[in-house]
């Protein structure tokens, strides 16, 4: 088997991905027009004269010189159970480098471990431990260790993370199963079934106090992005600008009708939460979320979650993903009430391979970081 590398349409990658059970929102090439500030290229595996895996590359600048870092956010989407991933990773090295990458970063999109969710509650609970890592998981990976391990041997570098988040994509994130081991749709009563009480009490008492759960449109991004911007404020984050939903909304809804929902909840026609959902084939997130700080008695963030699981559902996907949390369990950690939220559902830490780089160039790859961290 010998494996090319070289550019392919938008089209060609988007019709390879449908071929497959899911992939990354982040790896469509509708992405790209999300991150304007990079270049962006697709790039396609050949095995002979057929396509066997996609990607899309975002290529940062170097300063002043055109060089690049070349990156694959949870991605590319290849056999990652092969055991000769060199053969598929050293064309795209060598292809990116024709591009002028002097450093490539990837995100394997490649489980490891997993953790249940009554395995994080005891942890939480137990003061001598601190963090994920501290727990033997519910499951073990053998694919996501032979990845890691291949990678290690390759050279390639494990991008140093504080607390699961790295420079780019969170190495820990936390999912609810839609399906079973064989495949099977779990029916809405049975996902229902695996939260814990709290969960199931504020859903009921939502849909008693009368709120309302809608999709709204493109006309609704700008509600969505005051209540954000609200929840930044509170939260201590820095919010994206306006346009930055509005390209995405956009750019999400022209590759597909479907790949992008606006989720909104109202109290007596007062906006208390409001969402973004996105799916690709059988996976499906909840990306951004925005939530009042009055009225959070009426359980708005809980009626519009169950809301979009329940679409999730309808739609055929079989993962519905909250996305990241921190690896950390201490009962003091500023993060830990939003982990206890997604625990609450009833689903599991999933952790990741994790970024890793691989510098071409030693010296621009040295000067990038160092700029990197400065603009930080």
């Amino acid at each position: 088997m010998t494996i090319t590398v070289s550019t392919i349409t938008a089209e060609q990658h988007l019709a390879f991905i449908q071929t497959l059970p899911s992939a990354s929102f982040l790896q469509t090439p509708a992405w790209a027009k999300v991150k304007p500030d990079w270049r962006a290229e697709s790039i396609g595996w050949y095995d002979d004269q057929a396509l066997v895996g996609a990607g899309l590359v975002l290529y940062r600048q170097l300063p002043k010189l055109k060089r690049y870092l070349a990156y694959l956010p949870e991605g590319p989407q290849i056999d990652w159970s092969s055991t000769a991933l060199d053969a598929w990773l050293a064309p795209m090295v060598e292809h990116l480098k024709g591009q002028g990458a002097f450093g490539v970063r990837m995100g394997p999109p490649v489980i490891t471990a997993r953790w249940s969710a009554a395995q994080i509650k005891e942890g939480i609970a137990d003061e001598s431990v601190d963090s994920l890592t501290q727990l033997a998981p519910s499951t073990r990976n053998p694919v996501g260790a032979g990845v890691v391990a291949q990678l290690s041997r390759l050279g390639w570098q494990p991008l140093d993370a504080v607390g699961g988040f790295a420079a780019g994509q969170p190495k820990y994130n936390f999912a609810i199963p839609l399906a079973d081991d064989e495949g099977q749709a779990l029916s809405e009563d049975a996902v229902l079934k695996g939260m814990n009480q709290l969960w199931r009490r504020n859903i009921k008492k939502a849909a008693k106090l009368g709120v309302d759960v809608t999709q709204g449109g493109r006309e609704d991004l700008a509600a969505f992005h005051d209540l954000y911007v609200l929840t930044a404020k509170r939260d201590h984050f820095t919010p994206r600008p306006a346009s930055y939903f509005t390209t995405m909304y956009d750019a999400l809804r022209a590759e597909d009708p479907d790949r992008i929902r606006l989720y909104l909840a109202r109290h007596e026609g007062d906006l208390v939460a409001a969402t973004i959902w996105i799916r690709v084939g059988q996976h499906a997130w909840y990306s951004y979320g925005a939530s009042s700080t009055e009225k959070r008695e009426v359980r708005g963030s809980n009626a519009i979650q169950w809301q979009m699981i329940r679409d999730a559902l309808a739609a055929g996907a079989h993962v519905y993903d909250l996305r990241g949390i921190t690896d950390t369990l201490k009962s003091d950690d500023p993060h830990i009430g939003l982990i206890q939220f997604k625990t609450g559902t009833g689903g599991e830490a999933v952790e990741y391979a994790g970024e890793w780089d691989l510098p071409i160039n030693r010296v621009l790859y040295k000067a990038f970081d160092t700029y990197m961290r400065r603009r930080g």
